[in-house]
């Protein structure tokens, strides 16, 4: 099964009702074990625009590299492919929280509208960890447009390739303490999450709930994650 099929089989009404409820839908064996693969042997190659060097910012300990246009073939069905299931949870967050902003249909459109809006710079991206590695809790906004949710793939097996590394959102609740969540998905599998907050009912209606992401200490092995972020930088 290719890649397309994959993502036309995911249970879109599930995830739709999961991003809703808790803000972020895990699924299964999105990428193959050889498209990991593949995407981690490309880590050396000359087909980025930038490296980070996450401790010289304050933002962890670990690296990562952002993607040239074109993208890889697998980073640009993805990107393409899961966007237009995912545009309209986005437009009913807007429309339950009283957002004059709706995202367009496909993403040819929003980069369009990122690249009006001189956001040229394209931010998927590809993340390296090794032992002691982590990534501070962040959220990825890079410009005056920017699509509320994004996804990570993990390209490493938990439990064989790395060891801790786990996958942590953090829910800042209003007049509340936060609420931390873990995962741990397994090679191949995509997260998709809020960008930075997600709607939540309350008594008087609904009202933001802010929400960061982070990966936590690795205590062994490597660990890369690929991750896709919709809206294009400034």
């Amino acid at each position: 099964m290719d890649l397309q099929q994959r993502i036309n089989e995911v249970n879109w009404a599930d995830v739709t009702e999961s991003m809703h409820a808790k803000g972020y839908a895990q699924i299964s064996n999105i990428l193959s074990a050889d498209e990991c693969d593949a995407l981690v042997s490309q880590y050396p190659a000359d087909i980025y625009r930038k490296t980070i060097v996450m401790e010289h910012h304050g933002y962890g300990l670990g690296q990562y590299k952002y993607y040239s246009y074109p993208l890889p073939g697998v980073v640009q069905a993805l990107r393409e492919s899961v966007y237009p299931n995912i545009a309209p949870i986005a437009n009913k967050w807007m429309e339950v929280l009283n957002i004059d902003k709706q995202f367009p249909g496909s993403l040819n459109e929003l980069t369009e509208l990122c690249h009006q809006h001189n956001q040229l710079r394209p931010t998927p991206l590809i993340l390296k960890y090794n032992k002691g590695g982590y990534n501070a809790m962040h959220q990825d906004l890079y410009g005056e447009v920017y699509f509320p949710m994004q996804l990570v793939v993990c390209l490493n097996q938990p439990g064989k390739d790395y060891e801790g590394g786990e996958f942590v959102l953090v829910e800042q609740r209003p007049r509340m303490q936060s609420k931390p969540i873990v995962l741990n998905p397994r090679k191949g599998d995509m997260l998709l999450f809020t960008t930075n907050f997600r709607p939540v009912m309350g008594s008087k209606g609904y009202y933001r709930v802010n929400m960061k992401h982070g990966v936590s200490e690795i205590t062994n092995g490597e660990r890369h994650t690929l991750g896709i972020i919709f809206h294009d930088a400034t």
